[in-house]
């Protein structure tokens, strides 16, 4: 699809936190410098437990009184939640966006897009990956009539898959997964000079001393496709896990020492009796083999 292309993502959802408190709130909490948030413009960032493992991801933009959230919308719940855990005195109201859909536009023109909806942003990890859209779900009507083609949610799946994306906790394991070895840092996720936030110890840890061992890599699938959650094996040996999947092309948390004995010596990943290819799409920085 290289005309410009919209889908309405019904798996996300939209969270306001409106106050004067709402950016010096969340910059304290997540990975991302927040204020770098504008209109028009987003950061990616995620909120970690204490123990510096993934809880939440999303996209944060910016609101007139306060900052807009692009996250899952069967989470969202849970991270109001526990946002207001954390709200203490700070003067934030924190509520769901109601009637408002999130919507991703693909595709050569694709930047068209951003002048017609009230919240709208590059998407601020891949520029190839398109625009976000936060608007009420009748705006599809606007897009329509500005000649954008209508795709699917699982079309916008398989081109973020295309450009190996996680796309939250469907592949990014929660109270488990470390930032880094979920590409947070190569797709602007993380800042690690904007200060204290919840879980940064491991984090910085684990860049600095080049802890990661494992990556979420993007893969073809050579048969049907396994369901997530599926062991990979090299030899006969664990060598991670299948996360989400879309047709033939899917993402994987594999271990880096098997992928790249998988890759000097020609040797089939397989997915339970199904084999598969991982690949490094040009964003990924992996460290050689021999570090």
């Amino acid at each position: 699809m290289s005309n410009p292309h919209f889908a309405v993502l019904p798996a996300r959802a939209a969270l306001s936190l409106s106050g004067p408190d709402a950016v010096a709130f969340l910059q304290g909490l997540v990975s991302n410098d927040v204020e770098q948030a504008a209109p028009g413009r987003a950061v990616y960032a995620a909120l970690l437990s204490a123990q510096g493992k993934f809880q939440y991801d999303f996209f944060v933009t910016a609101m007139q009184d306060g900052l807009v959230l692009d996250t899952e919308a069967a989470r969202i719940d849970e991270l109001a939640k526990r946002l207001k855990m954390y709200r203490l005195r700070s003067k934030v109201v924190i509520e769901r966006l109601e009637n408002f859909a999130v919507i991703a536009v693909w595709g050569t023109g694709a930047e068209a897009a951003l002048d017609l909806a009230p919240y709208s942003f590059p998407d601020p990890r891949l520029a190839a990956a398109g625009v976000r859209l936060i608007a009420p779900a009748t705006f599809v009507d606007d897009l329509r009539a500005a000649g954008f083609g209508e795709a699917t949610e699982s079309d916008y799946d398989a081109h973020r898959l295309s450009y190996g994306l996680p796309d939250g906790s469907r592949d990014i394991e929660i109270d488990k997964a470390v930032l880094l070895e979920c590409g947070f840092e190569e797709l602007h996720g993380v800042d690690f000079t904007k200060g204290c936030y919840m879980g940064q110890e491991l984090t910085a840890r684990t860049k600095y001393r080049g802890l990661v061992k494992k990556r979420l890599l993007p893969v073809e699938i050579f048969g049907d496709a396994p369901a997530s959650g599926t062991q990979i094996t090299l030899d006969g040996k664990d060598a991670g896990e299948l996360r989400s999947v879309n047709g033939q092309a899917g993402i994987a948390l594999i271990r880096l020492d098997a992928f790249d004995k998988a890759r000097i010596e020609g040797l089939p990943l397989m997915a339970g009796a199904v084999p598969l290819s991982a690949w490094t799409p040009d964003w990924m920085t992996l460290p050689s083999a021999d570090e």
